[in-house]
Formats: structure tokens, C-alpha cells, sequence
């Protein structure tokens, strides 16, 4: 009786087909750290039936004293989620911070029924909780207490609310441009270093 013959492929001789392996272009990092606040699933009423869509609520931030809050809608999470983003992005604000990255002074507003007010604690760390937490963590701030004193559950008012006081110390968000080597005198270039040697 004549042997099977054994399949070549098979043992240790068979190459590793999985993909799931690193690949040899390296992940590149974020420029915004982004935490989603809430997702919803709302409930339009057409003449057929019901159309139900997704709506997100995100906050983005480089941890560098810039922020911003975004929402999105769509059909989908993912397609929300990037919407979200992009808003974010464009709403996003440059905060005026101390030295020690805390706030100047005192700051409170009120967003519909919500109530928040932020003040600077020297030395204490961050002490806040909720939505609160989340906007001061990214936006790279410390050293604050942040209390919301309404009873709003709301965590879509009580972020507008932390914006809004956010908003009296900031500015416009603007990329922060890397200083010229090169600086302009009497309609000659000369190299930064022998200007400061110059000085």
C-alpha cells in the first residue's frame, strides 16, 4: 500500500501569511489629544418611520493651553466622531495661562441651566470633577478647583459653561511658529545667532 504524500507547505516550512504583524510605517502621533464627552442616539420622525442618527459631543487639546469643543452628526459613530473633531478644531481657543500653567484669577459663567465656576489653587493640583475635569486635564492646565454649582446633569451645557469662562482669558487658537533663523535688517538677511551677539 503506497504512502499519502505528505504536503510540502505544511510544518515548519510554511511561510507566515498573518498581516496583523508591525507594519514598517510608524504610527504618526495626533496633533490634538481628543476625549469624547457623550454620544446620543437622536430620533428624527419622517413620514415613513424614524430615522435614528448618532450626535457626539468631543473636546480636543494639545495639553499645551489650547482647547476646544466640537460636536458632530451623522448615521454612523465613526463618521460623527471625525465631524466632531473637525468642529473642535475650528472652535479651538488659545488660553492665556500663568507661568505654572493655572489661571489668573477667578472665572465663572452660566450656560442655560448650568452654573460653573473655576478658580486658581497654588500647589493643590486639580481638584474638579466631571466634564470639568476632562476640558482643564486637556487643555494642559493646573493647579485649579473647578466646581459646577447648579445641579445640571447636562454634560453638553456644563462644557459650553467651562468654554464660556475658558473664552475671558483666551484668544484665537494660532499654530505656534518656530522662530526664523533668519531676520531682516536694513533690507539685509542676517543670521539670528550674530544679531543676539550683536545686542
Amino acid at each position: 500500500m503506497e504512502k499519502p504524500k505528505e504536503n510540502s507547505n505544511s510544518g515548519s516550512g510554511r511561510k507566515n501569511n498573518n498581516r496583523r504583524g508591525g507594519s514598517s510605517f510608524p504610527r504618526s502621533k495626533p496633533e490634538f489629544d481628543q476625549k469624547i464627552l457623550n454620544i446620543r442616539r437622536v430620533t428624527r420622525v419622517v413620514a415613513g418611520g424614524r430615522r435614528f442618527s448618532f450626535s457626539v459631543a468631543l473636546i480636543a487639546g494639545d495639553k499645551k493651553g489650547a482647547v476646544g469643543l466640537g460636536l458632530g452628526k451623522a448615521g454612523d459613530t465613526a463618521l460623527a466622531i471625525n465631524k466632531a473633531l473637525r468642529n473642535a478644531k475650528k472652535n479651538m481657543i488659545r488660553l492665556n495661562l500663568t507661568k505654572t500653567m493655572s489661571i489668573p484669577h477667578e472665572l465663572s459663567a452660566k450656560f442655560s441651566s448650568s452654573h460653573i465656576s473655576l478658580r486658581p489653587n497654588k500647589g493643590r493640583g486639580l481638584v474638579a470633577g466631571s466634564v470639568i475635569r476632562d476640558i482643564v486635564k486637556i487643555s494642559g492646565m493646573k493647579d485649579i478647583t473647578g466646581k459646577i454649582l447648579s445641579n445640571s446633569k447636562n454634560k453638553l451645557n456644563n462644557a459650553k459653561a467651562v468654554m464660556s469662562a475658558l473664552s475671558q482669558i483666551s484668544s484665537k487658537y494660532t499654530k505656534i511658529a518656530a522662530e526664523s533663523p533668519v531676520v531682516v535688517v536694513d533690507n539685509k538677511e542676517v543670521p539670528r545667532e550674530q544679531l543676539e551677539i550683536t545686542n
